[in-house]
């Protein structure tokens, strides 16, 4: 493939839309030329087609893959129930893919979408921001280094607010989920509990999940993941129970002190160097985190924070010549798919789970 790049944009008015910003985030990439989209809603693609200055628009994506033979395709609906389809799509006709998260429904629609990609040889790459930060890099090096002394836990949290619990786990907690496996790695097994006003979910209070997420359920979710080095990860939503400041974000706490990451493409970092946790207590004070390190000045430019995809669309890019896998791959979204199937499926067997799940469906379709 040469060094430029044609751009078909997927959108969905009224059911997820264009997501973060997908469809005009191509706008910063002189190489990048977007070239058509697609929109089953009339009005909304009329509107969009303006936007983008595209002459090419069509109701029905597949009609626009076929005719257009773009580059790549944005999966931008933030409504996931189309997302499978949508990626499979593309892959089966050679066309690279960058998607708005959650990646899908469940892990067997990840392995679906997977399997089409390695028999086209295409690239896909997933709008988890944070995982492209060079802040999360700093992060890593200062847990390296040995900033917060031996690694102890992680701690996650939902934004917990009218979606908290289930809904929570899957919109936001993809986030700060796939936060702590750029950092630990993927985990070996779950435990996790699933309630609905304090009660196990069962059968009888699942529902039909908004944005096309399937039979979701619970107002809380608490769950705990080994992982790999010995340490163990925590993510907790209760729903209406945000915080001001919202807690939505990642600590890290080590045998010396925390460091506290948030989600975004450069996203406030902070470091406690505190052994109690506790700064009421030790006097000690949180500091911020650039990508120079703890207490300096920031040097990257304000573009970064301008587009929330410029990073992962830069990767994406360089993994589609270099032929390589992006960072943001699709086996990184689907072990993150796997974490969130395996806290309803513990709540379900009432145990822990390990990875990989055995069962690769929607564990709520199995409650009994």
């Amino acid at each position: 493939m040469a060094d430029e790049y044609t751009v078909a944009v997927i959108g969905r008015t009224g059911r997820g839309n264009y997501g973060h910003g997908l469809d005009t985030a191509w706008n910063d990439f002189p190489n990048v030329k977007i070239i058509a989209v697609a929109d089953d809603n009339k009005s909304g693609l009329a509107a969009k087609a303006e936007q983008l200055r595209v002459s090419k628009s069509y109701t029905d994506y597949r009609k626009m893959l076929d005719e257009t033979k773009p580059d790549i395709v944005a999966i931008c609906p933030r409504w996931v129930d189309q997302h499978s389809d949508m990626a499979v799509a593309a892959a089966q006709r050679g066309i690279h893919v960058y998607m708005e998260k959650p990646f899908c429904r469940t892990p067997a629609e990840a392995d679906e979408i997977i399997a089409a990609c390695e028999r086209s040889h295409v690239k896909l790459a997933i709008a988890h921001p944070t995982r492209y930060s060079p802040k999360l890099q700093t992060v890593k090096q200062l847990i390296a280094s040995g900033a917060i002394g031996n690694l102890l836990e992680f701690r996650a949290r939902g934004k917990e607010d009218r979606r908290g619990g289930g809904e929570d786990l899957w919109v936001l907690g993809t986030h700060v989920l796939d936060m702590i496996q750029s950092i630990a790695g993927k985990p070996q097994w779950c435990q996790a509990t699933v309630t609905f006003q304090g009660k196990p979910i069962s059968k009888a209070n699942t529902f039909a999940g908004p944005e096309g997420l399937g039979l979701l359920g619970g107002d809380a979710v608490q769950a705990t993941f080994g992982l790999k080095n010995g340490t163990v990860a925590y993510f907790n939503s209760v729903k209406n129970m945000r915080g001001n400041p919202s807690r939505y974000g990642l600590q890290i706490f080590g045998s010396t002190g925390i460091l506290e990451l948030l989600e975004g493409t450069m996203p406030s970092v902070k470091y406690l160097g505190d052994s109690s946790w506790s700064p009421g207590r030790s006097g000690k004070h949180w500091q911020d985190v650039s990508t120079a390190g703890i207490g300096k000045p920031e040097p990257m430019t304000d573009k970064l924070i301008r587009n929330r995809h410029y990073l992962a669309i830069k990767d994406f890019l360089s993994a589609i010549k270099d032929d390589r896998q992006p960072v943001g791959n699709p086996y990184a979204g689907r072990d993150v798919v796997e974490m969130i199937a395996a806290v309803f499926e513990s709540q379900r067997v009432g145990a822990p789970v390990e990875f990989p799940l055995k069962h690769r469906g929607n564990p709520l379709e199995r409650l009994g």
